[in-house]
């Protein structure tokens, strides 16, 4: 890649990985049980899925079809899993 367009893939695997490294230590340092009482997949099962995705993306582009495969798992961990394992870990917010 040369000029403009490697550096904004650059920054977009920057944000990729950082996301992903997040989102693996986040879930790392989280109860096993919140997972299921959340009503979401296991604690084991979204560590093996975001090491996998983390892996991924160091080995491939973020704009290859593996790439995107696992920006989509992290983005689903972040937006979907992680706020309802933290809610289930607070309790709700009154």
């Amino acid at each position: 890649m040369n000029g403009l367009t490697g550096a904004i893939l650059f920054v977009l695997w920057l944000i990729a990985v950082a996301g992903g490294v997040f989102a693996l230590v986040h879930a790392a340092r989280q109860r096993k049980d919140a997972f299921t009482a959340a009503d979401k997949l296991s604690k084991p099962i979204w560590l093996a899925i975001l090491a996998v995705a983390l892996l991924v993306l160091f080995v491939t582009s973020v704009v290859g079809f593996f790439g995107i495969i696992a920006v989509v798992a992290v983005c689903v961990y972040l937006v979907d899993v992680r706020p309802r394992v933290d809610e289930i870990q607070r309790g709700p917010r009154w």
